[in-house]
């Protein structure tokens, strides 16, 4: 793999986890969707997926474990968590053997399916006694998309939002699974050779401004209003999703 570090990489890092944490400071959730989803439409989606593992590491640790709510989040999800381990090696077994081309499109569309969910303001029904079945069944959806694309959100977040549980316990559910998430992708990656040291040294450097957009992100909450933010940003994520698709079949 060439050498992809460069001024305008570590500006493009910048903007886009500073940008990202912005979003998890104010809506709990954002910084690896909005970070992956640039770097995806820049410099490459096997790029994007390594650089996006320690700043997601390292926001979510607190978010998923030091809840409040941890004991009884893997007591009613663990079979959720244990698919999505298993087959996020699977997936980034995929990674290496798919064109990048698709992938990058398969990226977009998970992109544009979350943003038009989130428009539409639609809440799924909870599942009730089927939840016992689908934990595993969708946890292994999520684990092979994460591994195939980095991202955890569809049809993982999507799921879990149909629980009905309370925000914080949400919120903190959110965080454990995308914290088991990337920790297995960055050993899968490593796994299949597609973690250098320069990608490591660049996913370390992009944690200072995703820190920084937290920080400023947690200090905005108070004086905006989320209902119209999340309008913005599923916006947003629409048109870039929109964009990663057809930037994907123009380069193929």
């Amino acid at each position: 793999m060439t050498s992809i570090a460069s001024v305008e990489t570590l500006l493009l890092l910048f903007v886009s986890f500073l940008v990202g944490g912005l979003v998890k400071g104010i809506i709990g959730t954002g910084l690896p969707t909005i970070a992956l989803a640039l770097l995806t439409a820049t410099i490459g989606i096997k790029e994007g997926m390594a650089i996006i593992l320690l700043p997601s590491i390292l926001t979510n640790i607190q978010q998923g474990v030091f809840g409040g709510y941890f004991k009884a989040i893997v007591f009613r999800s663990w079979s959720f968590f244990l698919a999505t381990f298993c087959t996020i090696w699977l997936g980034a077994f995929l990674l290496q053997r798919v064109d990048v081309s698709w992938l990058s499109a398969l990226l977009g569309c998970i992109l544009f399916l979350y943003a038009l969910f989130g428009l539409s303001s639609k809440e799924l029904k909870p599942p009730g006694q089927a939840e016992q079945w689908l934990n595993p069944l969708i946890g292994a959806i999520n684990g092979l998309l994460t591994g195939m694309t980095g991202s955890a959100i569809v049809p993982g977040v999507l799921y879990l939002q149909s629980l009905a549980m309370e925000r914080e316990k949400l919120i903190q559910t959110m965080g454990l699974v995308f914290l088991v998430s990337t920790i297995t992708l960055a050993f899968a990656l490593q796994k299949n050779k597609l973690l250098t040291g320069e990608l490591l040294l660049l996913s370390a450097i992009s944690f200072l401004p995703a820190y920084l957009g937290m920080l400023i992100g947690n200090r905005l909450r108070r004086n905006i209003s989320e209902q119209l933010f999340r309008k913005l940003f599923f916006s947003f994520m629409l048109l870039l999703g929109c964009y990663i698709v057809a930037r994907s079949f123009f380069t193929h």
